[in-house]
Order: structure tokens, then sequence, then C-alpha cells
């Protein structure tokens, strides 16, 4: 079992998770069970994944584990690029966010690499 607070990509995708957040307060609040919800979601999905597989048994539970997290970490990728373009966001608060999340993707990549090889 390992702790999923010592694991740089968690510390980052839960940073992520809050900068989801504190983006979608004002957000409309006819999308408060709809887009924002899925949004905030996903975000938190990418984190939850990253400490559910440091809890299980082995490596390859962790490893897929990671991969889910990937999943979400594509699907959140979306989502921003559509409420970016749907105007509930900045270009400064899109182009933060896409940035955080592309750096994620690229650390859990790298993280199943390792522990598959």
């Amino acid at each position: 079992m390992k702790d999923f607070r010592s694991l740089k990509v968690w510390e980052k995708s839960h940073q992520l998770a809050l900068e989801v957040y504190r983006s979608t307060v004002n957000f409309p609040k006819e999308e408060m069970f709809g887009l924002t919800n899925q949004v905030r979601r996903a975000s938190s999905s990418i984190p939850a994944n990253i400490a559910e597989g440091c809890g299980r048994g082995g490596e390859a539970d962790f490893a897929r584990f990671l991969q889910i997290a990937m999943g979400s970490a594509s699907e959140l990728e979306y989502h921003i690029l559509l409420v970016y373009d749907l105007g509930y966001l900045d270009t400064t608060a899109y182009q933060s966010l896409s940035e955080h999340v592309v750096e994620v993707k690229k650390m859990l990549s790298s993280l199943i690499r390792t522990i598959k090889t």
C-alpha cells in the first residue's frame, strides 16, 4: 500500500480539481446539475482514482486505476474545451486549466509506463 499524498501526480491532480472547482463557481445556475457537475466530477475523479489505486494490493491494480484516472483527465480536457467554447470560461482560465490537465496526463502516462516495465 502506497501513501497517495507522496505522489507528485496526485498533488498536481488535487490542485487541478481545486482549480476546476474555483473556476466553475460562476457558471450559469441552470448548469449546476449538468455541465458544472460533470466538469467537477471528472476533475475530482483523477486524484480519487490515484488514491484508490494506491490502496490496492499490487502494481497491476495500481496501473489499472491510473488508467482510469487518465480517462477522467481526457474527459476533463474535453469538458474544459466545451465550457470555453460555450463562453463559461475566459481565455486565461481556459489556458491555465488546459495546461494543467495536459501536465497531469503526461505525469500519469509516465507513471503508468514506469509501473508496467
